[in-house]
C-alpha cells in the first residue's frame, strides 16, 4: 500500500503531462500532415520560414511555390499553413483562377 501512495504522485504527474502536453501535439500533428496533403495548386500559403507564396505545382513530397516572378521549391513539410484555399474546383466544375 505504501508504495502505490509512493508511486501515486509520479503516476498523477504522468498523466496530467499526457493531457496538457501531449495529446494536444499529437492533434495539431494530425491536423497539420491533413492540410499539408490537402494541398491545391493555387493554394495561397505560409513557409515555416515565413514565406508567402500560391502553389504552382505539387510533388510527392515538394511544393513548388510562386513567389513574385519566382519558382521556389519546398518539402511539403515546410508549409506552415494555408491562407486562402483556391477555388479552381467549385462542385465539379472547373474555374480559372
Amino acid at each position: 500500500m505504501e508504495t502505490l501512495v509512493a508511486l501515486l504522485p509520479m503516476i498523477l504527474i504522468f498523466v496530467v503531462f499526457y493531457f496538457l502536453l501531449i495529446r494536444p501535439q499529437t492533434k495539431r500533428q494530425k491536423e497539420v500532415q491533413s492540410m499539408q496533403n490537402a494541398l491545391e495548386r493555387g493554394d495561397h500559403v505560409v513557409t515555416i520560414g515565413g514565406l508567402h507564396g500560391v502553389v504552382h505545382q505539387i510533388e510527392d513530397t515538394q511544393v513548388v511555390l510562386k513567389c513574385d516572378q519566382s519558382l521556389l521549391r519546398f518539402n511539403r513539410s515546410a508549409i506552415a499553413e494555408v491562407v486562402k484555399k483556391s477555388k479552381r474546383f467549385v462542385r465539379g466544375v472547373s474555374k480559372k483562377v
